[in-house]
Order: C-alpha cells, then structure tokens, then sequence
C-alpha cells in the first residue's frame, strides 16, 4: 500500500512507520521538516505541503494523526487556538486536499481522543454514548471527528479512533509520570476516583493496521484497552512497576490553580469499553494495566 501520514514523526506515527515499513508499505509523512522524515520514520519520505501530492502517484490511504499536544501548558486563548488550528483547519484542508485527488484513497483512518466524552463520572460508556460534561478538549474532539467525516462523502472509508492515553516506555504520558515516581514523589490525582482509560502503543499500533486491512470497518472506535481502573489504581499500579511507594496526593484545588482549565484531563475521566473494536474481533495483547507496566519498564 501507498500510506500517507500526517503527525507521523511523533510518538504513535514513528510507531507505525516501524510497522508498515516492516510490512512493505510505501510511506509519506507531511511535515514541517520533511528533511527530517526518514531518519525520524524508518526511511518514510516526507513532504512538507500537500499540494506535492499532484494525483502521480494516487495514495491507498491516509493516517491523519496531526495536532499540537494538548496536555503540554494550559490552555490559554493563543494555546486553544492553536490546538483548533493543528487539528480542526489541518483535517479541513486535508480533506479537501483527498477530494481533489483524481484517484482518492480507500479510506482514512483519523485520530481523536477519549476526551470526546468530557467528563463521563462513573456511567459506563461505548462508542454510541452521549458527551458527558464538556469543555473545550470534547468540543475539540467533536470538530475534528466533523471535519474528518466529511470524507465519506466523496466514498472515503472513514474510521475514527478516540485514542486513550498511550503507555510506552519510548515517550508519551509515562515519560512525564515515570521521573517523580522513580524518587518516591508519585502522587494520586485529587480524589483518584475518576477513570483513567489507556492503552499500550503496541496495541494501539494493532488496531491501526487492524481497521486499515479490515474494509468491513468504518465509525467510530474506542481505542482503549478493555480494562477500566481509576486514577487511584493506576497510581499504585505504576508504583508497584517501578518497585517504589506512592503514598502521597495532589489535592483538586492544586491542580485546578496550576492548570487552569487544562486541569479536566487530569480530574475527569471515562469509564470507557472498546465494544466497537471487540465486536470487530480485535484481540489485545496487553489488555491488563499490571502487565502493561511491567512491558514498559521491563
């Protein structure tokens, strides 16, 4: 296959690459330092405006992976922007860009995130649940997965994956909890009774290849393994991993003075289940938080 992936040089791009080049695809990467690509993407070339795919060489499908992170400083009215910017505009153009193609690609697989759901509390939620209470990350989510979607119209295969946080000892979340709890320092979120989703990067990568090669596949999916825990169970989980105690807590109004209203990612949660990605005969391999942590620290 001929595969183009925007956001490929970040944690789960650079993942992907090292799959799909293992497997023999043809791999594009759009970014702003296509220079950089192949030695960031295991040999993927890069291309820095979409306009250089000029129809010559039709692709099979598209990663769209895109957007500034969102969990790196608070959520200021120039940081909003531009993270509606990096994900909102750029799929817009994106999807323009695919329709305008002489020979569209097969299907889009597009990234979204759990926070789509806002803050569910403790009610049990699938791929076909409400938004919960939102705020500015679920009605981020939800103009992106619109933008996205408006591939189907020009008979694009559309699979959405609201990914949950990744687990990996190359980057990612684990790579800015890992530090404070190696010294004893790691802390249990306020309360600690909202759930936490997550997924391992291994896993996640799975499920990518799993809906591109799976034409029947199309919605949304909940990627997420099917183990649900709290913030207080993944506390003592990640402790318990890296052999140190975790006995300390950062209380709500801390958390809320320090991060503003960013502090929802870490206060709220979703008591999710991946019933699409079950349903479909995805089969995990880490689908326990115990033994994901150990292959991450292993």
């Amino acid at each position: 296959m001929r595969i183009m992936i925007t956001g490929g040089t970040g944690l789960i791009g650079r993942a992907l690459c090292d799959n799909w080049q293992r497997a023999g695809h043809e791999l594009w990467v759009l970014s702003r330092n296509p220079s950089q690509v192949p030695a960031l993407c295991s040999g993927a070339r890069g291309i820095a405006r979409l306009q250089e795919l000029d129809g010559s060489f039709p692709l099979d499908a598209v990663i769209n992976l895109a957007g500034a992170p969102i969990a790196d400083r608070r959520w200021t009215a120039a940081r909003r922007d531009l993270l509606w910017r990096s994900r909102v505009h750029l799929t817009r153009t994106l999807i323009d860009s695919m329709a305008n193609q002489s020979t569209p690609p097969a299907v889009l697989l597009s990234a979204s995130a759990v926070g789509w759901y806002g803050n569910g509390g403790d009610v049990l939620l699938d791929e076909s649940s409400p938004q919960g209470i939102a705020d500015f990350g679920s009605h981020l989510c939800q103009a992106w997965e619109q933008e996205a979607n408006r591939a189907t119209t020009f008979g694009i295969r559309v699979a959405t994956l609201r990914i949950a946080p990744v687990l990996s000892p190359k980057g990612g979340m684990l790579a800015r909890m890992a530090p404070p709890f190696r010294l004893g320092l790691g802390a249990q979120m306020g309360s600690g009774e909202q759930w936490m989703p997550w997924i391992h990067l291994d896993d996640l990568v799975r499920l990518f290849d799993y809906l591109l090669h799976h034409s029947e596949c199309g919605g949304v999916y909940n990627a997420c393994a099917p183990e649900q825990v709290r913030n207080s169970d993944f506390t003592q989980m990640l402790a318990r991993a890296l052999r140190r105690p975790a006995v300390l807590r950062t209380p709500s109004w801390a958390l809320r003075l320090a991060l503003g209203k960013m502090s929802i990612l870490l206060l709220g949660g979703q008591r999710l289940i991946p019933r699409r990605a079950q349903e479909a005969g995805f089969v995990w391999r880490q689908p326990n938080l115990a033994g994901a942590l150990e292959r991450c620290f292993s």
